[in-house]
């Protein structure tokens, strides 16, 4: 056994046996590394051993703490299966129904980081003038992309301005890089299950897709490298940090194996980051894009998770497919809304958007624990929860479930969640669905999350003690 899960095991016993209470705080990264006489590497590796199985959370800016013992459900099992070109053969996007709490990931804009934002709406339109009358700039705001860039560069990704394309939201800056990348009929490696925004744009383009299975760690890059070297794929669109809906975050290794994987073979992988910033621990991932040395992955993201879905706004680093990237840009769109991107650039250079960040990630990290706990107070142990380390998504899975009596269900109490039949193209998924954890446990939210919980037990084979 390694090191860091041996040393995570003891902590572990530890905390089974209250010598480590609940809601008690551990001793600092570097302070645990020299107490256990082992490098940070090996440090930083049992607290995310510890992390990903839930014993253990990060609260930003205050050090990690011992996790409430609730959740003891197990986390759920990742089918495994071999990857084949298929069709996208229908429209994966969910309905517009009842529109409650549990559907869309989202959450809620606070009222500090709403009122920092009229701020530099009022100081932007009065430095704004005649331009008022002019298109923005083709390629984005100069004044957004240094913004983004100093951003990024605290985090330690190191871009320039020229390299960033804005665009009006992640999903734009998604399709802009297909387009780029591959054409009509081409095969796109994607993970297994997938966000369904991917698959419908995906069915929409007509392009085929390859299933890569997910793991606890990441994906099965063994896989994909199969379909890589057999040229049977012409790109890859992958979220890597706090994926949607499984919620897994691919390891650091996972990250520079893809990255290597896409330079040797020289295949495009567009990366979808749009929950990067949306980490609980103290200090935020880096993207697969950090390791590309050749400039193959295109690099997308948005504020739509870390700010506001209002504005529309997003980004790309196209890497070598920048002049491709460009071209379908421009001949497409006029640019997004000048007002729009000098404001947000104004946020971020004031500080805002990194301390709104810091609240945010606080705030989902506390919601994340009492969705949890609901839910393992409610539901059967058989039932599997996942436990992510960012994001505003949790993945359920129920043995045995009657998918078609859960949908029916779920269609009469009028709850709004989405399906895991959505996210994919092959029918591994009928019993899990995922719900928005990005809200308060308000009286609405609990009563949805009730019924949600009598829908699994009348529609399985879980309805035993709890």
């Amino acid at each position: 056994m390694s090191l860091y899960k041996t040393m995570a095991s003891q902590l572990i016993r530890e905390i089974e046996a209250g010598q480590l209470p609940e809601g008690s705080r551990l001793p600092s990264l570097r302070q645990f590394a020299k107490q256990q006489a082992v490098s940070m590497s090996t440090a930083v590796s049992c607290y995310q051993e510890l992390e990903s199985q839930g014993w253990i959370h990060a609260r930003p800016q205050a050090g990690y703490y011992v996790s409430p013992l609730c959740h003891q459900h197990h986390t759920p099992q990742w089918a495994q299966f071999v990857s084949r070109v298929s069709q996208v053969r229908q429209r994966y996007v969910s309905p517009a129904g009842h529109n409650g709490p549990l559907g869309i990931s989202t959450t809620y804009l606070d009222d500090v980081a709403l009122n920092a934002l009229k701020q530099s709406f009022r100081r932007v339109s009065k430095r704004l003038g005649q331009r008022l009358n002019q298109y923005p700039h083709p390629q984005g705001e100069p004044s957004l992309r240094h913004a983004l860039s100093t951003h990024f560069a605290k985090l330690g990704l190191h871009l320039t301005p020229d390299e960033l394309v804005i665009t009006s939201g992640c999903m734009p800056a998604i399709k802009l890089a297909v387009e780029a990348c591959t054409q009509v009929g081409d095969a796109i490696a994607i993970s297994s299950p997938c966000f369904s925004g991917i698959l419908d744009l995906l069915g929409q383009m007509g392009r085929q897709i390859v299933e890569i299975p997910s793991l606890d760690e990441g994906i099965d890059l063994d896989q994909l490298e199969q379909h890589l070297r057999q040229g049977s794929v012409k790109a890859g669109i992958f979220c890597t940090s706090h994926m949607n809906p499984q919620g897994i975050t691919m390891s650091v290794q996972q990250k520079r194996q893809l990255a290597a994987l896409a330079n040797h073979y020289q295949v495009p992988i567009i990366e979808d980051d749009v929950y990067l910033e949306l980490s609980y621990a103290e200090h935020t991932p880096l993207p697969a894009k950090y390791y590309d040395q050749g400039g193959y992955i295109l690099w997308c993201g948005s504020i739509s998770k870390s700010l506001s879905p209002s504005y529309r706004l997003g980004w790309c680093l196209p890497g070598r497919f920048t002049t491709a990237y460009v071209q379908q840009y421009t001949a497409a769109f006029f640019g997004v809304s000048l007002p729009i991107q000098l404001a947000v650039a104004d946020f971020i250079e004031s500080g805002h958007y990194a301390k709104q960040l810091k609240r945010r990630r606080n705030r989902l990290l506390n919601l994340k624990q009492a969705y949890l706990s609901f839910l393992s107070a409610r539901l059967p142990d058989e039932v599997k929860i996942s436990n992510p380390q960012g994001g505003m998504v949790l993945w359920l899975q129920v043995p045995h479930l009657n998918h078609t009596r859960f949908a029916a269900l779920i269609e009469a109490y009028q709850i709004d969640i989405r399906l895991g039949e959505l996210f994919s193209t092959l029918s591994l998924y009928d019993d899990c669905f995922r719900i928005n954890i990005g809200f308060e446990l308000t009286q609405d939210v609990e009563e949805a999350l009730n019924l949600l919980v009598e829908a699994i037990k009348q529609s399985s084979g879980v309805e035993d003690e709890v």
